[in-house]
């Protein structure tokens, strides 16, 4: 979208506006000062970041972080990334043409070697998700008033462009990639895009692996560039969280959030907590109906599936992962790197 360089700036500010956490968050090492934006969490020990500058970083024990450069990737931004283990990682680079990539690796991040760039000079990638450790898709912004989808059947060694129906957007529509969750993927068949920018936010759905998409709107105001949905989240194929705001204004009141029951054909509106922009949404392993939001508005959490959230730190942050309702990391601006250490998030059962 065109207001991406002044997204950066955003974060970059609101990472001087508070650098304490409270004591759900524990404030960690991460050796870097990069702007991170990529989170994949594997386990209670095993989680990997990216972000500017070709950064990478990774955790093998749960503690001890390491930073980590991919080779000639000085110049990229690094806004997603996906972990198989601890050995073995994919990162995807965002940014016009060329600068949207894919890097693997097999060795810990020893070594990377480039899978893929974007072919289209006006294309812009924003995000990557997997079902299992072979079968993934990635999305990025409308080419030609469409918007980009690939698929891989091989873990991401090779991926080819999808040819599916549904996708076409609204003038200036686009998606964030604040957090590298405005994809998400549910079970074995189901995934959710959303995007802002336009006169209304949106999310796509296709329940048959990006072949077809089908949009709804979601009561998440748009508008303008630095507004709409950046993060959709499920619990399973039918329920689900959205989450967003205006980059621009990180506190600002109003709807940032929207609830859906029927795996996205409709939206409700929802006032995550703490209130304002939030750029990320997860579920939470082993808490069936907890998500855990975050964004430079600070973090919250909700154990009922997002009807009702309770604030928990208002440090800004641009993404969050757990690895269950105990553990779990945010990653921000200027290197920040937090490990949960409040009580346990478990859900609450209807």
């Amino acid at each position: 979208m065109p207001a991406r360089s002044l997204f950066l700036a955003a974060l970059l500010c609101a990472g001087a506006a508070s650098a304490q956490s409270s004591s759900s968050w524990h404030a960690e090492s991460s050796g870097t000062t990069a702007e991170l934006r990529g989170l994949s969490v594997v386990s209670d020990k095993i989680a990997w970041a990216s972000g500017t500058k070709g950064t990478v970083l990774r955790t093998s024990d749960g503690v001890h972080w390491q930073a980590l450069q991919v080779p000639d990737a000085g110049a990229i931004d690094l806004r997603d990334i996906h972990a198989f283990d601890a050995q073995s990682a994919i990162v995807m680079g965002a940014g016009p043409g060329a600068a949207s990539r894919l890097y693997a690796t097999a060795d810990g991040g020893a070594s990377w070697r480039l899978l893929a760039t974007n072919s289209y000079a006006d294309g812009f990638w924003d995000a990557m998700a997997f079902w299992d450790k072979d079968n993934g898709i990635l999305f990025g912004d409308p080419v030609k008033g469409r918007f980009q989808v690939y698929v891989t059947s091989d873990g991401g060694a090779s991926w080819r462009e999808m040819p599916a129906s549904g996708l076409e957007a609204m003038p200036n529509e686009g998606a964030f990639a604040a957090s590298g969750t405005c994809l998400t993927v549910a079970g074995t068949n189901d995934a959710w895009i959303a995007t802002g920018g336009a006169g209304s936010s949106r999310v796509f759905h296709s329940s048959d692996r990006g072949r077809t998409w089908r949009a709804a709107t979601t009561p998440i105001p748009a508008g303008a560039a630095a507004k709409g949905v950046f993060s959709v989240a499920f619990a399973n194929a039918k329920e689900g969280v959205a989450v967003g705001g205006d980059y621009k204004e990180r506190l600002l009141a109003g709807v940032n959030g929207a609830l859906t029951s029927d795996g996205g054909a409709t939206w409700t509106p929802a006032r995550v907590a703490p209130s304002g922009y939030m750029s990320v949404v997860v579920p939470v392993p082993g808490a069936p109906r907890a998500f855990v939001a975050a964004g430079l508005a600070g973090s919250g959490f909700s154990r009922d599936g997002g009807k009702s959230w309770t604030a928990l730190d208002d440090t800004p942050v641009n993404t969050v992962g757990f690895a269950s309702p105990s553990v779990g990391w945010a990653v921000g601006p200027k290197g920040l790197l937090m490990k949960y250490t409040g009580p346990e998030l478990a859900a609450v059962r209807e």
